[in-house]
């Protein structure tokens, strides 16, 4: 079985990634926030903000959301994948998309 590739500090090259994204500037801890809307906010302020993102700032801020959430995966408590899930919706309103329901 093929071993996950670690960064020199021997953390997980996806703790890296949401650190450090060569897309967005994120703010500190923003993933461990306990209200959805400020993580939505704080997402689309850090993708509307980048001159480095590849695609347009709601993608961006999505895609970076959903790659913690994933990446996160059964290190998350309940409440906070919740909170993670809602901020999904938050970030469609704060585009002024629709939330999806399933």
């Amino acid at each position: 079985m093929a071993q996950k590739k670690k960064t020199d500090t021997g953390r997980k090259w996806s703790a890296k990634v949401t650190e450090k994204s060569d897309a967005l500037d994120l703010e500190q801890n923003i993933f461990e926030a306990k209200d959805p809307k400020k993580i939505a906010q704080s997402l689309k302020h850090s993708a509307e903000r980048s001159d480095r993102k590849k695609s347009a700032p709601f993608r961006s801020a999505m895609s970076m959301l959903t790659f913690y959430i994933n990446r996160a995966g059964k290190n998350l408590d309940k409440k906070q994948k919740d909170r993670l899930e809602r901020a999904k919706d938050e970030l469609r309103k704060a585009f002024g998309r629709e939330p999806q329901h399933s």
